[in-house]
């Protein structure tokens, strides 16, 4: 049996543990320097220019990015994001089990790399693909004569399928782990006691992945709410969207003086993304419980 130390000793013995520990404080000091510059400057700047109207502080500005074309860009940007993430939910969620289920390593390891490269792939070269491959003269569109069907790429659903280029990969990244989680013995008990594959993933599987599933929706809706070069190389000002109308109020394109309302449609953006991580936070707590059990 290891003998006490004296009382004498225990002190040392934890001077010399907090200086071990101290070093570790330490480097962690020039990360949170880093994001009070990079993300506590811009944000005070968007405060101060978002409440400032001719010299003093007022809530005009976020009155009038709720009104006229400003709203509607918002609510644009809104309805594009939900429907591009849903559509990413489902496409992503059964070519993620394909993955999971697979008993090949190479094809695993080959679909998650390409999600991964896929997921960042975006801006304009993202919009110059589609164009050459999708646009008015595109090559598929000229072969397959897309054209003469009415098809447009340069529409509200041909950003949804562009989208959808990059929100299908990072839903696979997303909801991966999670199906992994899934324990054998579930579905083998399942099986075991009568139950279809079906009941199955209704009754067993997809509650147990609800979580995950909803949370990996609330990532791809805040990535598609943030898009912006992608949809400013194709489309323009053709479909409405925030960060478009944030450009061009920075830019004074439209009215000159806008800058302060740009400022408070980033607010604006902000609140949505606040909003989002509060649902998102919770679901991926809740869901690890489940899987990590």
């Amino acid at each position: 049996m290891t003998a006490a130390l004296p009382r004498a000793d225990v002190a040392p013995v934890a001077s010399a543990k907090r200086r071990r520990r101290a070093p570790g404080w330490l480097a962690v000091v020039p990360l949170l320097v880093f994001a009070a510059v990079a993300f506590g400057l811009p944000a005070s700047a968007i405060l101060d220019g978002a409440f400032t109207v001719e010299g003093h502080y007022g809530a005009q500005n976020l009155t009038t990015s709720l009104q006229g074309p400003y709203l509607t860009a918002l609510l644009g940007s809104v309805k594009l994001s939900a429907l591009s993430a849903a559509l990413g939910a489902l496409l992503g969620l059964p070519l993620a089990q394909a993955v999971v289920s697979s008993r090949s390593r190479w094809l695993r390891e080959a679909v998650l790399t390409a999600s991964g490269v896929l997921a960042n792939f975006g801006g304009v070269p993202l919009a110059f693909a589609f164009v050459a491959t999708l646009g008015n003269a595109g090559v598929l569109t000229v072969h397959l004569g897309l054209k003469d069907s009415g098809w447009d790429l340069y529409s509200f659903w041909g950003l949804v399928l562009v989208y959808l280029y990059f929100l299908v990969p990072l839903m696979v990244l997303t909801i991966t782990p999670a199906l992994d989680g899934l324990r054998t013995q579930w579905r083998e008990a399942a099986l075991n006691n009568g139950a279809t594959g079906v009941q199955y993933w209704r009754h067993v599987a997809l509650p147990v992945l609800a979580p995950s599933l909803l949370g990996g929706l609330v990532l791809l809706f805040g990535s598609a709410f943030a898009a912006y070069a992608t949809a400013a190389a194709m489309v323009g000002s053709a479909v409405p969207l925030v960060t478009l109308q944030i450009a061009d109020a920075l830019s004074g394109n439209v009215l000159v003086g806008q800058e302060n309302v740009a400022l408070a449609l980033s607010l604006d953006m902000v609140l949505v993304a606040g909003l989002v991580m509060a649902v998102y936070l919770p679901l991926q707590r809740r869901s690890a419980r489940w899987l990590d059990a």
